[in-house]
């Protein structure tokens, strides 16, 4: 009886937050799959670092992480110029952290295998900018992020998935390149289920252009991962890590599949009672 009261809070909370292939713990946040995602975000309100780990939740080895960080403060202990360093954390951050695209690659992934993909890799690129004082945008598009910033006045673009010409500082290459992703009007988000990151798509038809934090961003991460869940059918997954989501990001589309999910979840749970 206890048990089962226990169920229906849980179901009342959220709705299809159980499953079951993982374990459900609740908490500040929603319901973690895991004591580690858990306690990576708690870490999290504190340092985006966590936050990001979170998501797809291991202990991983920052060794990469940690060497970046120091080759990138003997740069900035020898150059006083903005632009220089910009050039190096780009570079460097290629040369040992971004090393193979992957579509939808969380940040674990990043840490451990050099897999990253445009969320993972602006994640990535705006810690370390943090990190060494810089004031910068991530720019979300309907399928899309990338970072802008400005050095001596002019606009400075950081696109993570290129890492030869992803640093884009010529006036007209900038222009041109924010053109291609400035909303058309009246456009209308074609599709929640797409991943962020989908390089097989149209990308005409633009909706979504707009500044995002990181915790933001960590809550487009948490999208990214609720999408394979959902696309994969696991509807009551998809529904958790989108309540995540919404909590860290309270956008449209995230709120829009996590009804959808929610509702697709307890269709599902009636057809298997019947």
């Amino acid at each position: 009886m206890i048990l089962r009261l226990y169920i229906l809070i849980l179901l009342l909370l959220l709705p299809g937050i159980a499953s079951s292939q993982k374990t459900s713990i609740q908490g500040n946040g929603g319901v973690f799959l895991s004591a580690l995602e858990q306690d990576l975000w708690q870490k999290g309100k504190i340092e985006p670092f966590s936050l990001f780990q979170a998501v797809d939740a291991q202990m991983v080895d920052k060794e990469n992480w940690n060497n970046l960080i120091n080759e990138l403060e003997v740069k900035r202990a020898k150059t006083k110029k903005d632009y220089n360093f910009i050039k190096s954390l780009f570079q460097k951050s290629h040369k040992t952290l971004f090393r193979h695209y992957q579509q939808h690659a969380t940040f674990n992934a990043t840490l451990t295998d050099g897999n990253f993909d445009c969320v993972s890799g602006s994640a990535a690129l705006g810690m370390l900018l943090e990190r060494f004082g810089y004031d910068f945008d991530i720019i979300e598009t309907d399928y899309h992020v990338f970072i802008m910033l400005q050095i001596d006045n002019r606009d400075i673009i950081l696109e993570s998935t290129l890492p030869i010409g992803g640093m884009i500082t010529r006036p007209s290459e900038v222009q041109a390149y924010l053109n291609s992703y400035k909303p058309k009007e009246n456009a209308k988000l074609n599709s929640l289920n797409t991943r962020i990151g989908n390089t097989e798509i149209d990308i005409s038809d633009n909706s979504i252009f707009r500044k995002v934090n990181l915790t933001q961003l960590a809550g487009l991460l948490y999208y990214n991962d609720a999408i394979y869940d959902f696309n994969s059918q696991k509807y009551k997954v998809a529904a958790v890590q989108l309540a995540k989501a919404y909590t860290l990001y309270e956008s449209e589309r995230i709120l829009g599949l996590k009804e959808l999910s929610e509702e697709l979840a307890s269709g599902k749970e009636l057809l298997a009672n019947n």
